[in-house]
């Protein structure tokens, strides 16, 4: 595979991003393994621009890393400072599974009370109602009722 080649700018753009992550990869002083690579893939599938620590000392070897993990990984370097690298890969398109049994989940409604007298605040309270429950017209949340089915149809089973 090979790099992604980034323009100056964008490289500024991803080194602003980056400022504020926690490095999620930590390469020990065994250097770069197997696992480390399937663990950066990860993790760049799961978030795209990630930060590495390197605990070497040598500065060539952090070099070396930070061109290897971006070639085999079809990544584009970003930045090297000190033990920290950064490198940056779009993430994939995910494709969202609908699944038509899904009944719908809880929500949260927010109700009014309003008082007799006239001056007052109302009264807010937020009612979770599940997906077989509806609310009256009066605030009181109730559970939907079975519809009846017919005679016929009861004794048929």
């Amino acid at each position: 595979m090979s790099m992604i080649q980034l323009t100056p700018s964008e490289r500024k753009q991803f080194r602003a991003q980056a400022h504020h992550l926690d490095p999620v990869v930590m390469v020990g002083n065994e250097g770069l393994t197997a696992a480390i690579k399937h663990e950066t893939d990860n993790a760049l599938n799961a978030h795209g621009l990630i930060k590495i620590r390197v605990q070497s000392e040598d500065r060539a070897a952090r070099e070396l890393i930070l061109q290897t993990l971006a070639e085999e990984l079809n990544a584009a370097p970003i930045q090297h400072i000190g033990k920290l690298l950064v490198i940056w890969r779009p993430q994939p398109v995910r494709q969202r599974v609908l699944d038509e049994d899904r009944q719908p989940g809880p929500r949260d409604v927010k109700l009014l009370k309003f008082s007799k007298k006239g001056g007052q605040r109302p009264e807010v309270k937020i009612v979770r109602v599940m997906g077989n429950e509806r609310l009256t017209p009066g605030g009181k949340v109730k559970r939907l009722k079975r519809k009846p089915s017919s005679v016929k149809k009861r004794h048929q089973t």
